[in-house]
């Protein structure tokens, strides 16, 4: 087996904004794995608020490379990476060399009957209440917004994303930017405007405050839930979980996590990080059937990767083998 490892950078239309920061471009791991002369390949984004960058992910997998080029499978590279990007993008391009070594498309390794396409939100960045109403004008069609809060006038950002898409389903993402009161005093008047779900509002060191609250909008986890380590600890606090391959290391953990948050009640959402279709093709797996999908990774972008996604709107139309899977 012959690994390929590179990083690239694509741009983003626009900037794009959350309570952390603001960015023009998104910088991916690109894997390929080469076997037989068959080609899996694989994408990742390493995430700063996670401890990872991409100088560490390309060392990490440097590290790796013997042990990968050796023929690893699924399971050893658990114990060879940790969670996390650099994982995700080596597990991917497995799942994908699989397919092309087989002639068995990844969805049906993962023991689904079929691969349907999939309604995804599309993400409106941090801004003014008006600017951001603005966004919700032009995006005024799509069936689900989702929108970045974490700052004053947060209320308002929400009311003119509302006034301006009356019929849209509204997910609210705090991405950590709230305190516990912010939300109690919040989480009435997003029910009054019809949210149907509050993403990560608080930061995960105090995160525990959620403990017996009784929110009136759904509370779903993002960055404290990144494998099935944290299934426990979110069950009690969430209604909701947010799975990401980057955070769970791959499309092998995130299958596994989804099952047992399933068997623990919790709803599913599945999200991304701005990225292009290659790291959405592999997600899509995960997000079949789940409650929420977030993968507009490639809707964000003002240039995505060769032989991308079909997008019709807001509907992702499975990957074409030349993509992955």
């Amino acid at each position: 087996m012959r690994l390929i490892i590179r990083d690239e950078t694509f741009p983003i239309a626009g900037r794009f904004t959350i309570a952390r920061g603001s960015k023009t471009e998104a910088r991916v791991i690109y894997v390929e794995l080469e076997d037989q002369g068959h080609i899996g390949r694989g994408e990742s984004v390493p995430y700063a608020r996670y401890g990872e960058s991409i100088e560490q992910s390309l060392a990490d997998l440097e590290r790796a490379r013997h042990q990968i080029e050796a023929g690893i499978g699924f399971s050893d590279l658990h114990d060879v990476l940790p969670a996390g990007a650099a994982r995700n993008a080596v597990d991917c391009a497995l799942w994908d060399l699989n397919a092309k070594l087989t002639g068995i498309p990844a969805w049906q390794t993962a023991g689904l009957k079929r691969l349907d396409p999939l309604k995804t939100a599309y993400t409106l960045s941090l801004d003014t209440p008006e600017a951001m109403g603005a966004q919700a004008s032009v995006n005024g069609r799509r069936p689900v917004l989702k929108l970045k809060i974490g700052g004053p006038n947060d209320l308002d950002r929400v009311e003119a994303v509302r006034n301006k898409a009356p019929h849209a389903r509204l997910i609210v993402d705090g991405n950590e930017g709230l305190s516990f009161e912010d939300l109690q005093r919040m989480a009435p008047e997003m029910k009054k405007l019809d949210v149907k779900l509050i993403e990560q509002p608080l930061k995960v060191s105090e995160d525990e405050q959620l403990l017996g609250y009784d929110s009136p909008v759904p509370l779903c986890a993002d960055e404290s839930l990144h494998t099935r380590m944290e299934l426990d600890r979110c069950s009690r606090l969430y209604t909701y979980v947010n799975i990401k391959l980057d955070k769970a290391g791959g499309l092998t953990e995130a299958l596994a996590l989804k099952a047992e948050a399933r068997e623990a009640g919790l709803g599913i959402m599945v999200g991304c990080m701005v990225a292009t279709s290659l790291s959405m093709a592999p997600a899509m797996i995960v997000a079949q059937g789940a409650d929420f999908v977030d993968l507009d990774g490639p809707l964000l972008l003002a240039r995505d990767r060769e032989h991308g996604l079909e997008i019709t709107g807001s509907i992702l139309h499975p990957a074409r083998p030349e993509l992955w899977g």
